[in-house]
């Protein structure tokens, strides 16, 4: 599961650079603390209509909104690398084989493009200060679904026999179709695969992405480590994978987990030793936090 952060990552930041030069920045105003705020009303609105949609059993609905969203987004993706017309032709086949084969591999290699574009395309959006705000928020927002509310749980159990690239699978045994099993357990009561949710590979990488693309800015001279990325961005990464390890410690108990605590506070804490290292403050203007 680890490899799918990294490549979400990776890809990320190689996307994060032309995308910012198309203008696909999701806000006017990156700066704004105000954009983390609307994400998350915009999550919880979204997270409420999945679950009416559910409990009506008109999933249909969802399905469609859902592929809608995925190619619009891997359309996005393609847009930063290659011209218009070659990117709606690959993003079109793609979303009729996930549509018409969503077996686990297309799951998970339309889930990288998908994860990879969606964090870098919030990332040039938001500055670090919101970006810190947002994880902080989602943070809160994922202890209170899993382990209070727990709709989450009711959400991800919800979706799963849509077949939609909002997960990573990764069999448990050989010959294991995610197609033809519609329920995260078999008829042994093992799980036949892991899952991990697309969001805990897509939030930290925000940071990652908001971190290499607005530092540079506020500090034209900080290096490229390995002439790939500044330290902080780098550190912010190797922290999510940090989090992700005690994450797997954890889940090894059986019981289902939230993610993004591990994970995001496994990217901030990278980020800030990141910038600690490199003479920078934590939040560009704010000497203070250095």
């Amino acid at each position: 599961m680890a490899g799918f952060i990294v490549a979400v990552q990776v890809l990320a930041l190689m996307m994060a650079a032309p995308m910012e030069a198309g203008g696909m920045q999701a806000f006017e105003d990156p700066e704004s603390v105000w954009n983390p705020v609307y994400y998350i009303v915009l999550i919880l609105v979204f997270t409420a209509f999945i679950l009416f949609v559910i409990k009506t059993d008109k999933k249909y609905i969802l399905h469609a909104i859902l592929l809608f969203a995925v190619a619009a987004t891997m359309y996005y993706v393609f847009l930063a690398f290659i011209g218009q017309i070659p990117s709606l032709i690959i993003t079109a086949l793609l979303t009729v084989l996930l549509y018409k084969f969503p077996e686990w591999y297309v799951i998970d290699i339309t889930g990288i493009l998908v994860g990879a574009g969606a964090s870098a395309i919030i990332g040039i959006s938001l500055a670090i200060l919101p970006t810190l705000i947002l994880l902080i928020l989602l943070t809160v927002y994922d202890i209170i679904s899993v382990y209070r509310t727990k709709h989450m749980i009711e959400l991800a159990e919800g979706v799963m026999d849509l077949h939609a690239p909002i997960l990573f699978v990764v069999p448990r045994r050989k010959g294991y179709s995610f197609i033809e099993q519609s329920d995260a357990r078999e008829e042994d009561g093992e799980r036949g695969a892991y899952f991990m949710g697309l969001g805990d590979a897509v939030m930290p990488t925000i940071l990652v992405i908001s971190a290499s693309t607005f530092l540079p800015v506020a500090y034209p001279d900080l290096p490229l480590v390995f002439g790939y990325a500044i330290l902080p961005a780098l550190l912010a990464a190797a922290g999510t994978l940090a989090g992700y390890a005690v994450l797997m410690l954890v889940v090894m108990g059986g019981k289902p987990q939230a993610g993004l605590p591990f994970l995001n506070t496994g990217a901030i804490i990278g980020y800030a030793v990141g910038c600690l290292a490199a003479g920078v403050p934590v939040i560009p203007g704010m000497t203070g936090m250095v």
